[in-house]
């Protein structure tokens, strides 16, 4: 009968490891700080963080770069080119979406040779 009882003791807690916990039976955090790190740690909220403030800092330089170094190289080549927001058709100043327009192209070139500069060396 001994026998007969551990096997049934034994049972009893693999059925309890087995079945799932509910929600309430889960270890839930102790206050609000705790709950706060963990979701931080999960969600890794600090790599996510420092790639914005870089992306930030990323895109000043690039824009920069293209409307202080780039679209004033593109006025020496071509003449009568003093300030392209100044550009007017009809009614609609069209220079400053031109302008956008340059940038973006000039930043979509940049951000790519970076991203294809990183993938040779080996970053992701």
């Amino acid at each position: 009968m001994s026998n007969e009882s551990e096997m049934l003791e034994e049972l009893k807690k693999i059925r309890e490891l087995l079945t799932p916990k509910l929600e309430s039976q889960k270890e839930k955090p102790k206050n609000l700080a705790r709950e706060f790190l963990e979701f931080i740690k999960k969600y890794k909220i600090l790599g996510l963080a420092t790639a914005f403030i870089l992306g930030l800092a990323i895109n000043a330089l690039i824009l920069s770069l293209a409307q202080d170094i780039i679209t004033p190289i593109l006025g020496l080549l071509i003449p009568d080119f003093e300030n392209i927001s100044d550009i007017k058709l009809g009614v609609f100043g069209i220079g400053n979406f031109i302008a956008a327009a340059i940038n973006f192209v000039i930043i979509a070139i940049i951000i790519f040779l970076i991203v294809k500069y990183a993938a040779k060396i080996g970053i992701e």
